[in-house]
């Protein structure tokens, strides 16, 4: 092969884009942080609107949601893909790595990693789904085995700001409950452990003490991908295509609830994600 082919080939993969995956406007806290620290990048976000919320769901389901978005996400030709859904994280990271050959990031570990040099009483707020997976309490205790770590599920906080309702009272009183436990046991360290929870940032400043520091993973895993990629060759130095927005559900809901926190209102395609077979042992 020539070195023109090789130079040919190599700005190919370095133009392809990075698939990111969420079922709603959480992983948009990812996009932002994807935005700043990797202006070149072209991305392709997608929203799985039409099955949210996933933090109620069963593992099994939530891996086959997964294997269905990578699939598709593969069909888009993109290199990377960033995992900005905390319950797809805990529930299937391991697995969807095995089955795929690309390089799939996941929050928790990025997270994990930036919190236990923040504070040593740990309180994670996240999904149900996750929370009862332990997966942060893991990998905390992974990086450094003396951190204290309390989990609680929020099974309202992701329907409350996909309807928008960040500054309705109601919103105010649920997120107090959720608190309450990691209050008593007087945390340092709050970790956002759902790509929802940073658009909940001014009720729950709101109602911690301003000595605990928050943890947004979002930061960290696109720090975690911007290393990936120069390791593998894979920045692009090139000028990036629009975003891509897809969802499997409502485009306007999704492109109006967007604009707050994109600061414009994207253009949303609706895909029809392929259907994966069931391996066989879990047909059974």
């Amino acid at each position: 092969m020539s070195n023109e082919q090789i130079l040919t080939l190599k700005a190919e993969a370095q133009r392809r884009p990075i698939g990111v995956f969420d079922s709603g406007v959480g992983g948009l806290t990812v996009l932002r942080e994807l935005y700043r620290q990797l202006p070149n990048e072209s991305i392709i976000y997608f929203a799985d609107t039409a099955r949210l919320p996933y933090g109620t769901r069963s593992a099994e389901e939530i891996l086959q949601f997964g294997r269905e978005i990578i699939s598709w996400m593969i069909q888009q030709e993109v290199k990377m893909i960033v995992l900005a859904c905390n319950t797809t994280d805990a529930l299937a990271l391991s697995t969807l790595r095995e089955e795929f050959d690309l390089p799939i990031l996941g929050l928790i570990l990025p997270g994990a990693r930036v919190a236990v040099q923040q504070g040593s009483r740990l309180g994670v707020i996240a999904t149900p789904a996750t929370a009862a997976s332990n997966a942060y309490r893991h990998a905390i205790l992974e990086v450094q085995p003396t951190a204290q770590v309390w989990q609680v599920g929020c099974p309202e906080f992701v329907p409350l700001v996909e309807q928008n309702r960040l500054y309705d009272p109601y919103t105010k009183e649920v997120a107090k409950q959720y608190l309450a436990p990691l209050l008593e046991q007087q945390i340092d360290t709050l970790i956002y452990g759902c790509t929802h929870y940073p658009h909940l940032a001014p009720v729950l400043r709101e109602l911690l003490p301003l000595h605990i520091w928050f943890v947004d993973p979002a930061k960290h895993v696109a720090t975690a991908a911007a290393q990936e990629l120069d390791l593998i060759g894979e920045l692009n130095t090139f000028p990036p295509l629009p975003t891509r927005f897809c969802v499997s559900g409502c485009q306007q809901q999704f492109a109006s609830l967007s604009l707050q926190w994109l600061g414009f209102t994207p253009a949303v395609e609706k895909v029809s994600l392929p259907t994966v077979a069931l391996s066989p042992l879990e047909s059974h």
